[in-house]
Protein backbone atom coordinates (compact mmCIF):
# COMPACT_ATOMS: atom_id res chain seq x y z
CA UNK A 1 0.00 0.00 0.00
CA UNK A 2 0.85 3.68 -0.93
CA UNK A 3 2.11 5.63 2.81
CA UNK A 4 3.23 9.27 2.69
CA UNK A 5 5.58 10.18 5.03
CA UNK A 6 7.33 13.74 6.37
CA UNK A 7 10.77 12.78 6.24
CA UNK A 8 12.22 15.76 7.47
CA UNK A 9 11.16 19.32 7.28
CA UNK A 10 10.24 20.59 4.00
CA UNK A 11 10.21 17.20 2.74
CA UNK A 12 7.15 14.78 1.82
CA UNK A 13 7.86 11.12 0.00
CA UNK A 14 5.59 8.60 -1.00
CA UNK A 15 6.85 4.95 0.29
CA UNK A 16 5.18 2.01 -0.54
CA UNK A 17 4.74 -0.48 2.77
CA UNK A 18 3.39 -3.94 3.54
CA UNK A 19 0.39 -4.42 5.35
CA UNK A 20 1.11 -6.60 8.02
CA UNK A 21 -1.13 -8.84 9.96
CA UNK A 22 -3.52 -7.52 12.06
CA UNK A 23 -2.56 -7.69 15.77
CA UNK A 24 -4.53 -8.68 18.71
CA UNK A 25 -7.41 -6.05 19.87
CA UNK A 26 -6.75 -4.06 16.79
CA UNK A 27 -9.00 -2.65 13.62
CA UNK A 28 -8.14 -2.48 10.35
CA UNK A 29 -9.00 0.26 8.55
CA UNK A 30 -9.93 1.49 4.92
CA UNK A 31 -8.64 5.70 5.29
CA UNK A 32 -11.59 7.66 3.33
CA UNK A 33 -10.51 11.40 4.09
CA UNK A 34 -8.81 12.75 6.33
CA UNK A 35 -7.66 17.10 7.70
CA UNK A 36 -5.21 18.85 7.28
CA UNK A 37 -4.03 20.46 10.69
CA UNK A 38 -1.73 22.94 12.25
CA UNK A 39 0.46 20.26 13.89
CA UNK A 40 0.60 18.51 9.84
CA UNK A 41 1.45 21.93 8.96
CA UNK A 42 3.92 22.56 11.78
CA UNK A 43 5.33 19.37 11.55
CA UNK A 44 6.07 20.21 7.83
CA UNK A 45 7.53 23.25 8.92
CA UNK A 46 9.72 21.97 11.61
CA UNK A 47 8.25 23.99 14.23
CA UNK A 48 5.93 21.31 16.07
CA UNK A 49 7.66 20.73 19.75
CA UNK A 50 6.92 16.79 20.41
CA UNK A 51 7.54 15.84 16.56
CA UNK A 52 10.39 13.49 15.52
CA UNK A 53 11.22 12.36 11.57
CA UNK A 54 10.57 10.70 9.79
CA UNK A 55 6.82 10.54 10.69
CA UNK A 56 4.11 10.05 8.68
CA UNK A 57 1.40 12.96 9.76
CA UNK A 58 -2.20 12.51 9.75
CA UNK A 59 -5.08 12.36 12.81
CA UNK A 60 -8.08 13.77 11.84
CA UNK A 61 -9.72 10.50 10.04
CA UNK A 62 -12.85 9.15 8.68
CA UNK A 63 -12.64 5.59 7.63
CA UNK A 64 -14.64 2.28 6.62
CA UNK A 65 -13.59 -0.77 8.90
CA UNK A 66 -11.99 -3.79 7.31
CA UNK A 67 -11.25 -5.78 9.67
CA UNK A 68 -12.05 -5.66 13.34
CA UNK A 69 -12.49 -7.46 16.84
CA UNK A 70 -14.03 -4.90 18.09
CA UNK A 71 -17.30 -6.31 19.81
CA UNK A 72 -19.07 -3.15 18.90
CA UNK A 73 -18.27 -2.99 15.52
CA UNK A 74 -18.72 -4.60 12.26
CA UNK A 75 -16.84 -4.61 8.40
CA UNK A 76 -18.07 -1.73 6.19
CA UNK A 77 -19.32 0.56 9.36
CA UNK A 78 -17.68 4.18 9.16
CA UNK A 79 -15.41 5.33 12.30
CA UNK A 80 -13.67 7.88 13.56
CA UNK A 81 -10.54 7.35 15.04
CA UNK A 82 -9.72 8.97 18.80
CA UNK A 83 -6.01 9.45 18.08
CA UNK A 84 -4.76 9.76 21.53
CA UNK A 85 -3.36 6.34 22.95
CA UNK A 86 -2.75 6.87 26.44
CA UNK A 87 -0.94 4.04 29.26
CA UNK A 88 -3.99 3.84 31.36
CA UNK A 89 -2.03 4.00 34.84
CA UNK A 90 -0.28 7.13 35.00
CA UNK A 91 -1.69 10.31 37.68
CA UNK A 92 -3.54 11.55 34.64
CA UNK A 93 -5.26 8.56 33.31
CA UNK A 94 -6.11 7.56 36.68
CA UNK A 95 -8.15 10.60 36.98
CA UNK A 96 -9.84 10.13 33.44
CA UNK A 97 -7.55 12.34 31.68
CA UNK A 98 -5.89 9.83 29.55
CA UNK A 99 -6.09 12.74 26.55
CA UNK A 100 -3.06 14.70 28.89
CA UNK A 101 -1.43 10.78 29.62
CA UNK A 102 2.58 11.02 30.95
CA UNK A 103 3.41 8.78 28.36
CA UNK A 104 1.03 9.65 25.13
CA UNK A 105 1.21 8.98 21.77
CA UNK A 106 -0.45 10.74 19.21
CA UNK A 107 -1.63 9.82 16.00
CA UNK A 108 0.65 10.90 13.47
CA UNK A 109 2.44 12.89 16.05
CA UNK A 110 4.72 10.40 18.32
CA UNK A 111 4.23 7.33 16.18
CA UNK A 112 3.28 7.18 12.31
CA UNK A 113 -0.29 8.61 11.91
CA UNK A 114 -3.39 8.27 8.82
CA UNK A 115 -1.85 9.52 5.85
CA UNK A 116 -1.82 5.43 4.31
CA UNK A 117 -4.91 3.72 2.35
CA UNK A 118 -5.10 1.06 5.45
CA UNK A 119 -4.52 1.69 8.76
CA UNK A 120 -4.55 -0.43 12.13
CA UNK A 121 -5.09 1.10 15.33
CA UNK A 122 -6.30 -0.45 18.90
CA UNK A 123 -10.38 -1.77 18.91
CA UNK A 124 -10.85 1.12 21.92
CA UNK A 125 -10.13 3.83 19.36
CA UNK A 126 -12.78 3.64 17.65
CA UNK A 127 -15.89 6.00 17.38
CA UNK A 128 -18.74 4.97 15.70
CA UNK A 129 -19.67 7.56 12.54
CA UNK A 130 -22.77 6.38 11.15
CA UNK A 131 -25.08 9.33 10.18
CA UNK A 132 -22.22 11.39 9.31
CA UNK A 133 -20.87 12.18 5.86
CA UNK A 134 -17.24 11.08 4.91
CA UNK A 135 -16.61 15.25 5.23
CA UNK A 136 -18.25 15.55 8.51
CA UNK A 137 -16.28 12.37 9.87
CA UNK A 138 -12.86 13.49 9.25
CA UNK A 139 -13.92 16.79 10.90
CA UNK A 140 -14.97 15.08 14.60
CA UNK A 141 -11.51 15.66 16.06
CA UNK A 142 -10.40 19.05 15.29
CA UNK A 143 -14.18 20.23 16.62
CA UNK A 144 -13.72 17.89 19.59
CA UNK A 145 -10.19 19.88 20.30
CA UNK A 146 -12.63 23.01 20.41
CA UNK A 147 -14.61 21.36 22.31
CA UNK A 148 -12.47 19.88 25.22
CA UNK A 149 -11.05 23.76 25.27
CA UNK A 150 -14.72 25.57 25.61
CA UNK A 151 -15.31 22.90 28.30
CA UNK A 152 -12.46 23.34 30.25
CA UNK A 153 -13.50 27.56 30.16
CA UNK A 154 -16.63 26.56 32.33
CA UNK A 155 -18.24 28.86 30.18
CA UNK A 156 -21.25 31.17 31.64
CA UNK A 157 -24.27 32.42 29.53
CA UNK A 158 -23.61 36.37 28.05
CA UNK A 159 -19.72 36.07 29.32
CA UNK A 160 -17.22 37.84 27.28
CA UNK A 161 -15.19 35.88 25.15
CA UNK A 162 -11.96 36.47 22.62
CA UNK A 163 -10.27 34.21 20.41
CA UNK A 164 -7.56 34.98 18.89
CA UNK A 165 -7.06 32.83 15.77
CA UNK A 166 -9.79 32.35 13.49
CA UNK A 167 -8.20 28.89 12.01
CA UNK A 168 -10.37 26.41 11.80
CA UNK A 169 -9.91 25.03 15.82
CA UNK A 170 -10.79 28.96 16.34
CA UNK A 171 -13.62 29.04 14.39
CA UNK A 172 -14.77 25.60 15.64
CA UNK A 173 -14.08 27.62 19.38
CA UNK A 174 -16.23 30.51 18.35
CA UNK A 175 -19.10 27.78 17.48
CA UNK A 176 -19.12 26.22 21.04
CA UNK A 177 -18.96 29.23 22.88
CA UNK A 178 -21.56 30.55 21.15
CA UNK A 179 -23.98 27.59 21.61
CA UNK A 180 -22.89 28.10 25.13
CA UNK A 181 -24.51 31.60 25.20
CA UNK A 182 -21.17 33.50 25.28
CA UNK A 183 -21.05 36.64 23.38
CA UNK A 184 -17.68 35.98 21.55
CA UNK A 185 -15.52 38.43 19.70
CA UNK A 186 -12.54 37.06 17.03
CA UNK A 187 -9.65 38.73 16.47
CA UNK A 188 -7.14 37.93 13.13
CA UNK A 189 -5.03 39.11 10.77
CA UNK A 190 -6.79 37.31 8.11
CA UNK A 191 -9.76 39.26 6.88
CA UNK A 192 -10.98 36.12 4.93
CA UNK A 193 -10.86 33.31 7.32
CA UNK A 194 -12.96 36.61 9.90
CA UNK A 195 -15.45 36.99 6.55
CA UNK A 196 -15.59 32.91 6.61
CA UNK A 197 -16.40 32.97 10.29
CA UNK A 198 -19.34 35.16 10.31
CA UNK A 199 -21.03 33.05 7.99
CA UNK A 200 -20.90 30.18 9.89
CA UNK A 201 -21.63 31.91 13.02
CA UNK A 202 -23.41 35.08 12.43
CA UNK A 203 -24.04 36.16 16.23
CA UNK A 204 -20.32 36.34 16.60
CA UNK A 205 -18.26 39.48 15.96
CA UNK A 206 -14.91 39.85 14.14
CA UNK A 207 -12.26 42.38 14.03
CA UNK A 208 -9.09 42.07 11.76
CA UNK A 209 -6.29 43.58 14.51
CA UNK A 210 -4.35 45.18 11.48
CA UNK A 211 -7.32 47.89 11.70
CA UNK A 212 -6.23 49.42 15.00
CA UNK A 213 -6.69 48.36 18.79
CA UNK A 214 -8.14 45.43 19.87
CA UNK A 215 -7.85 46.68 23.08
CA UNK A 216 -10.06 50.05 22.37
CA UNK A 217 -12.44 46.85 20.14
CA UNK A 218 -12.73 44.59 23.01
CA UNK A 219 -13.51 47.58 25.65
CA UNK A 220 -16.27 48.58 22.81
CA UNK A 221 -17.56 45.12 22.60
CA UNK A 222 -17.54 44.18 26.26
CA UNK A 223 -18.84 47.76 27.49
CA UNK A 224 -15.08 48.24 29.42
CA UNK A 225 -15.42 44.51 31.01
CA UNK A 226 -12.31 43.39 28.84
CA UNK A 227 -12.27 39.51 28.28
CA UNK A 228 -13.92 36.91 30.88
CA UNK A 229 -11.93 34.37 29.05
CA UNK A 230 -9.56 34.34 26.20
CA UNK A 231 -8.57 31.58 23.98
CA UNK A 232 -5.46 31.41 22.15
CA UNK A 233 -6.24 29.06 18.78
CA UNK A 234 -3.51 31.27 17.17
CA UNK A 235 -0.22 29.10 18.10
CA UNK A 236 1.45 31.90 17.50
CA UNK A 237 4.30 33.05 20.38
CA UNK A 238 3.49 37.11 20.06
CA UNK A 239 -0.16 36.55 19.66
CA UNK A 240 0.32 34.48 22.96
CA UNK A 241 2.35 37.35 25.18
CA UNK A 242 -0.17 40.12 23.99
CA UNK A 243 -3.46 38.91 24.62
CA UNK A 244 -2.71 38.93 28.60
CA UNK A 245 -4.15 42.44 28.28
CA UNK A 246 -6.95 41.35 27.18
CA UNK A 247 -8.26 39.39 30.24
CA UNK A 248 -10.71 40.84 32.86
CA UNK A 249 -10.14 40.74 36.18
CA UNK A 250 -11.18 37.06 37.60
CA UNK A 251 -10.57 36.14 34.06
CA UNK A 252 -9.95 32.62 32.84
CA UNK A 253 -7.12 32.67 29.96
CA UNK A 254 -7.11 29.13 27.41
CA UNK A 255 -4.49 27.76 25.51
CA UNK A 256 -5.46 25.68 22.92
CA UNK A 257 -2.75 26.41 20.26
CA UNK A 258 1.13 24.94 20.43
CA UNK A 259 4.33 26.74 19.97
CA UNK A 260 7.84 25.89 21.33
CA UNK A 261 8.86 29.15 22.77
CA UNK A 262 8.14 30.76 26.11
CA UNK A 263 5.45 32.50 27.33
CA UNK A 264 6.11 35.50 28.69
CA UNK A 265 3.54 38.06 30.70
CA UNK A 266 3.78 40.57 33.95
CA UNK A 267 3.42 38.92 36.68
CA UNK A 268 2.00 42.39 39.22
CA UNK A 269 -0.88 43.00 35.72
CA UNK A 270 -1.69 38.88 36.34
CA UNK A 271 -2.05 38.95 39.51
CA UNK A 272 -3.83 41.61 40.56
CA UNK A 273 -6.53 40.02 38.23
CA UNK A 274 -6.92 37.22 40.10
CA UNK A 275 -6.27 35.49 37.13
CA UNK A 276 -6.65 31.45 35.73
CA UNK A 277 -4.03 30.39 33.21
CA UNK A 278 -4.98 26.94 31.67
CA UNK A 279 -4.07 24.57 28.76
CA UNK A 280 -6.54 22.04 26.59
CA UNK A 281 -4.57 19.65 25.28
CA UNK A 282 -6.68 17.19 22.93
CA UNK A 283 -9.91 15.46 23.96
CA UNK A 284 -11.50 12.70 24.90
CA UNK A 285 -14.20 10.59 23.98
CA UNK A 286 -17.22 12.08 26.08
CA UNK A 287 -15.95 15.33 23.62
CA UNK A 288 -15.92 13.46 20.22
CA UNK A 289 -19.43 12.01 20.94
CA UNK A 290 -20.92 15.28 21.54
CA UNK A 291 -19.25 16.65 18.36
CA UNK A 292 -20.72 13.37 16.06
CA UNK A 293 -24.52 14.46 17.70
CA UNK A 294 -24.05 18.36 17.01
CA UNK A 295 -23.10 17.75 13.87
CA UNK A 296 -25.79 14.96 12.87
CA UNK A 297 -28.18 18.28 13.54
CA UNK A 298 -26.64 19.72 10.97
CA UNK A 299 -26.56 23.27 13.11
CA UNK A 300 -23.49 24.72 10.53
CA UNK A 301 -22.54 24.78 7.20
CA UNK A 302 -19.59 23.45 5.97
CA UNK A 303 -18.66 25.09 3.18
CA UNK A 304 -17.65 27.88 4.61
CA UNK A 305 -15.06 25.31 6.67
CA UNK A 306 -13.74 23.10 3.80
CA UNK A 307 -11.87 25.48 1.56
CA UNK A 308 -9.54 22.53 -0.14
CA UNK A 309 -10.19 18.79 -1.34
CA UNK A 310 -6.99 17.27 -2.13
CA UNK A 311 -6.59 13.48 -3.42
CA UNK A 312 -4.20 11.91 -1.59
CA UNK A 313 -2.18 11.36 -4.82
CA UNK A 314 -1.69 15.08 -5.31
CA UNK A 315 -0.74 16.09 -1.65
CA UNK A 316 3.16 15.34 -1.60
CA UNK A 317 3.28 18.44 -4.31
CA UNK A 318 0.31 20.74 -3.18
CA UNK A 319 1.33 20.39 0.49
CA UNK A 320 3.45 23.16 0.32
CA UNK A 321 1.19 25.16 -0.70
CA UNK A 322 -1.30 25.14 2.44
CA UNK A 323 1.42 26.60 4.33
CA UNK A 324 0.54 30.05 1.50
CA UNK A 325 -1.16 32.67 3.50
CA UNK A 326 -2.30 33.96 -0.02
CA UNK A 327 -4.06 30.56 -0.40
CA UNK A 328 -6.59 31.19 1.85
CA UNK A 329 -7.07 28.04 3.27
CA UNK A 330 -9.71 27.80 6.19
CA UNK A 331 -9.48 23.60 6.34
CA UNK A 332 -8.13 21.38 3.57
CA UNK A 333 -9.71 17.43 3.60
CA UNK A 334 -7.44 15.22 1.63
CA UNK A 335 -9.83 12.42 -0.41
CA UNK A 336 -8.46 8.81 -0.60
Amino acid sequence: MQILACKKPGELEYQEEVCNRIKPGHSLLKVKAIGICGTDLHAFEGTQPYFTYPRVLGHEIAAEILETTGPNFQKGQSVTVLPYFNCGACVACQKGKGNCCVSLQVFGVHIDGGMKELIQVPDSSLIAGEGLRTEELALVEPFSIALHAVKRAKLEPREFVLIVGSGPIGIATAIFATERGAKVLLLDVHEDRLAAAKKMVEELETYNVRSGSAVEKLQEFSKGTMAHVVFDASGNLEAINSSFQYLAHTGRYVLIGLQAGTIQFSHPEFHKREATLMSSRNADRSDFEEVISFLKNRKINLAHFITNKIGFEELGYKFQGLLDPNSMVIKALVEF
